[in-house]
């Protein structure tokens, strides 16, 4: 079997170890996202170890060594360097934003969130501001778009809401 690392994909582990969804669930409530199967299908694909413990506010550490205790896997004895996630929020977040779109919601209705913000991303100018409110920080999204050369802030309005904004 694959060793589960931090940039291990949910994808990889869901397809590697039988029963992997439900230990996933049980060592954190809010991964019961995955009982979405669009969720599944696009966002499990993208999504590493490390990012989905920021999703669950979890350390990262903690998360994989739960997984690989699960799976019956020595523990890894590593630090990672702890990153600040964006302390100050720029001054752009105030602009009104060009286009809101509500994760949840697109889940709910079994449709993809990535597709979605990519196509509105595609119709907006620069400078424009897109809005994903969602009830968990976005990591993996937040990550692909800032590899699309977007600039990206999440801010956290309480543990279950979020608002991601996207600065074409």
């Amino acid at each position: 079997m694959k060793e589960i690392k931090l940039d291990t994909t949910i994808a990889e582990l869901l397809n590697s170890y039988d029963g992997m969804k439900e230990i996933l669930i049980e060592i954190n409530p809010k991964f019961k996202k995955l009982n979405n199967p669009i969720l599944r299908r696009t966002l499990a694909k993208i999504a590493t170890v490390k990012q989905a413990a920021i999703i669950g506010s979890m350390d990262p550490i903690d998360l994989v060594n739960k997984l690989r205790v699960s799976v019956g896997q020595d523990l890894l004895n590593i630090e990672i360097k702890k990153e600040n996630i964006n302390i100050i929020e720029p001054e752009w977040v105030k602009t009104e934003a060009s286009k809101k779109i509500d994760a949840n919601k697109l889940l709910d209705e079994e449709r993809n969130p990535l597709a979605e913000v990519n196509l509105a991303l595609k119709k907006m100018a620069k400078d424009e501001i897109l809005v994903i409110s969602s009830d968990f920080r976005p990591e993996p999204l937040i990550d692909e778009f800032k590899a699309k050369g977007f600039t990206a802030y999440t801010k956290e309005l309480n543990s279950n809401c979020f608002e991601t904004f996207i600065k074409v």
